[in-house]
């Protein structure tokens, strides 16, 4: 089979870690080696999270003295691409030294009139009082919103069009190659008059753009890789549940939360009603990938309940 997979962040970075590069390395060595069984028979494409590391590039990018102005985002989105594709190169290729992988810095498109960009959502880097938050923005030229009882930077986070090296990552997935692509969504682009590429600020959503790789390079199957067991309907109340095998408009029905669990839903019932019959999507924990792929472990989402 052709599967794309979508790490969560824990794969890189355990809840309350610092973000030291040791602490993430040891983590990207026991997620390969979870992963790793899944490349022995299928096509495999590894797309990843950037949040802990683009937010340590932005802060030193802001600080350098040196620097008349800070790094822009898409810039350090490519940074990060190439920092943790190393990372993931290095330790499936020590698990699976006969093998060969590729990492690719990609550009995904995004629309330059989406609504994002007028109204930026999504949070990133340090949490500051409100005073200093304000101070930072006039010195950087951030936007800052409120967050919960602090303020932090906020940039737009635009819908993906397109991934620009879909075709490039197609061949490589011919010939039996793994590839490292997408991560933190990809270096977010857009169309000049010309037709030419430009960078932009912003952040895509790391599993929508995992979801369209996935619905463009025909996938059958997209697993969305994180530290739960299931997607749970009324969590964090006594009627919680876990959801096994369902399908997307049941999915949609139910009120889950907007923030981690949210994205991963919508983009795995957006995969599975691009694909239609024959494709399917699961949500689940790393360490048992491999039963993600008939549902016998995690949430599996698949057209329709006789599938």
């Amino acid at each position: 089979m052709r599967i794309v997979v979508a790490l969560g962040g824990n794969a890189l970075l355990q809840r309350g870690q610092v973000p030291d590069a040791d602490a993430q390395t040891a983590n990207i060595r026991l997620a390969m080696r979870a992963l790793a069984p899944l490349t022995d028979d299928h096509e495999v494409v590894i797309t990843h999270g950037n949040g802990p590391q683009v937010g340590v590039l932005a802060m030193e990018s802001a600080a350098d003295p040196r620097l008349t102005k800070s790094y822009p985002f898409d810039a350090l989105g490519a940074m990060t691409q190439g920092l943790i594709g190393y990372w993931i190169l290095q330790a499936i290729g020590n698990e699976r030294p006969y093998r060969q992988l590729a990492s690719i810095i990609n550009q995904t498109l995004v629309d330059a009139s989406d609504p994002a960009f007028t109204d930026p959502t999504k949070f990133v880097g340090e949490v500051y009082p409100e005073d200093e938050a304000t101070a930072m923005a006039a010195k950087h030229g951030w936007q800052v919103k409120a967050d919960g009882g602090h303020w932090r930077r906020v940039v737009p986070s635009p819908r993906p069009r397109e991934i620009i090296e879909t075709q490039l990552i197609d061949h490589l997935l011919d010939e039996s190659i793994i590839v490292v692509c997408a991560g933190g969504g990809g270096v977010p682009v857009v169309r000049t008059p010309t037709g030419d590429l430009q960078g932009v600020e912003a952040v895509i959503d790391k599993d929508l753009s995992a979801a369209l790789l996935a619905s463009r390079l025909k996938a059958d199957r997209f697993l969305v890789l994180t530290d739960v067991e299931h997607v749970v309907d009324g969590y964090g109340t006594p009627e919680a549940a876990p959801i096994g095998r369902t399908t997307p408009s049941a999915l949609r029905a139910l009120n889950l939360p907007t923030g981690s669990m949210g994205p991963k839903v919508d983009a795995v019932c957006r995969f599975v009603e691009r694909g239609g019959r024959g494709t399917a999507a699961a949500i689940g924990n790393l360490a048992v990938a491999q039963r993600l792929l008939d549902g016998s472990a995690g949430t599996y989402i698949t057209p329709d309940p006789t599938w």
